[in-house]
């Protein structure tokens, strides 16, 4: 039943991450949902969208237990992203936790472990435990999220920093500032960057951007919706992309994404739409 013509870029380590994915923000969190929830992780399945992310955080577990019935059978087709609270990223800590998320994802390993964000915890402490994990084999590679450019110089000064994978920044046509400064050293390393919230606006209407006029030109012209458009933007500037989607129809929009070829004229006028800033801004978070 696949139908997926979906690309991958390269991690520093050498294997392969697809660069459209599942993401699970906000699931587990409600039982009259859950159906609905599994079902659409296991659509994407079926079309070829293998990458699933998701977090301790989510629903405090809850989103790793609705995966863990998702892919039940089927692990060995998903690449599977986890991330870890900062306040747990400690030695002892990150072995427990990551042992949690195995439990309730049901598998004996994840593909990609993450850091969830930056806190008081000393990185190198949470870098050698990621390293004791992969040795150990619960991960086969580690990251980082919400990671600035000075957060990334520390972590690549540390030991074992230069195995550092991904990092998953809050990043659509609203918040371009990475471009300045943070996706050009990661470039620069090889270091792929994935994308969070990719159709959110700021402010009250989380839905704005969809609605942008220059988007709807471009959509008209492809035969797109303007959320396909926007997430073929993300895999135009070469990062990985992880909407949630819950209803069947959104699941397979996200897959048409990856055969959207943009024109030279269509990033011109997103970019006239959705200027980037020419200068430092520091990294936006949700």
């Amino acid at each position: 039943m696949k139908t997926s013509s979906i690309k991958t870029v390269r991690l520093p380590s050498g294997r392969e991450i697809p660069m459209i994915g599942q993401g699970t923000w906000r699931m587990g969190e409600n039982r009259t949902e859950r159906q609905a929830e599994v079902d659409a992780l296991r659509l994407g399945l079926d079309l070829g969208i293998t990458l699933i992310d998701t977090a301790e955080m989510y629903g405090e577990g809850g989103a790793e237990i609705i995966i863990s019935e998702a892919i039940a059978g089927r692990r060995d087709e998903v690449f599977l992203v986890s991330k870890i609270y900062p306040h747990h990223a400690c030695h002892e800590g990150t072995a427990q936790a990551c042992e949690r998320t195995l439990k309730r994802l049901k598998t004996d390993r994840l593909d990609l472990y993450l850091l969830h964000w930056r806190e008081s915890i000393p990185l190198e402490e949470t870098i050698s435990a990621f390293l004791k994990l992969k040795a150990d084999g619960k991960i086969l590679d580690f990251g980082v999220s919400n990671f600035d450019l000075s957060d990334m110089e520390d972590a690549a000064r540390i030991a074992g920093g230069e195995q550092i994978a991904t990092n998953q920044i809050y990043y659509n046509l609203e918040h371009r500032g990475i471009e300045f400064d943070l996706m050009p050293w990661c470039k620069e390393r090889g270091i792929p960057l994935m994308a969070y919230s990719p159709l959110k606006s700021s402010g009250d209407d989380k839905h704005a951007l969809l609605g942008h006029l220059a988007l709807k030109k471009i959509a008209k012209a492809h035969s797109a919706t303007t959320a396909q458009i926007a997430l073929a933007w993300l895999l135009h500037m070469g990062v990985v992309v992880i909407p949630k989607a819950v209803k069947p129809e959104h699941v397979r929009e996200n897959l048409v994404v990856a055969d959207i070829q943009l024109t030279r004229e269509d990033i011109k006028s997103i970019d006239k739409a959705f200027p980037a800033p020419n200068h430092k801004v520091s990294l936006a978070m949700r």
